[in-house]
């Protein structure tokens, strides 16, 4: 079995800042690189997926995500840890005025990006889990028949641009970090073994 754990980017694995602009705003949250090592030694893919729709409002270029996903896998890489995949959605339905102005599948909620990770990488979604510190990465998980963890450690629950829909069921479980869900998910893993 191909199980993997999707990871949400912002406020999941590295601090949130509001839309990541430049380099030097790029810090893992604490104990991210030694969690995702555990993942990594105990057989689980490790995927990054995250919404970028700075590109579609033009705060910055699909070069400089690139570029922001290299150091995070050489950041993550100097603790020890390694990311199989990482893919972005660089629209939004609304904002901006370019090609990136449009309504796609990949933007999360949506599982695009799942998609195309689990047939890139041979991954069984149904055996997986999704991170995430909003509400729409439990939606996310939900939709793909994947275990739904959030995180506490980037938006507050409180917070205006992470609104819980009311259709959403309970996540499986409610992390304060990066850390506490990669013990959850190892423990989840035992049982099933």
């Amino acid at each position: 079995m191909n199980r993997a754990v999707f990871f949400d980017r912002d406020g999941t694995v590295n601090e949130e800042v509001g839309y990541l602009s430049d380099l030097k705003q790029l810090r893992l949250i604490p104990g991210a690189g030694p969690a995702i090592k555990r993942l990594n030694e105990a057989g689980l893919k490790v995927v990054v997926v995250t919404n970028q729709s700075g590109i579609a409002r033009g705060y910055f270029s699909e070069s400089f995500v690139r570029e922001t996903h290299e150091l995070l896998k050489r950041l993550l890489g100097e603790q020890g840890a390694r990311i199989d995949g990482i893919y972005y959605c660089p629209h939004h339905p609304k904002a901006g005025a370019s090609p990136y102005t449009t309504v796609c599948d990949c933007r999360k909620p949506g599982t695009g990006m799942i998609d195309q990770a689990a047939q890139d990488l041979a991954i069984d979604v149904k055996a997986s889990f999704v991170v995430g510190d909003k509400w729409s990465d439990v939606e996310l998980g939900q939709r793909a028949g994947a275990r739904a963890i959030l995180v506490t450690s980037g938006y507050t629950a409180d917070d205006p641009g992470n609104v819980r829909p009311g259709f959403l069921n309970n996540p499986d479980f409610i992390a304060r970090s990066i850390s506490e869900a990669v013990e959850w998910i190892l423990r989840d893993v035992a049982k099933a073994r």
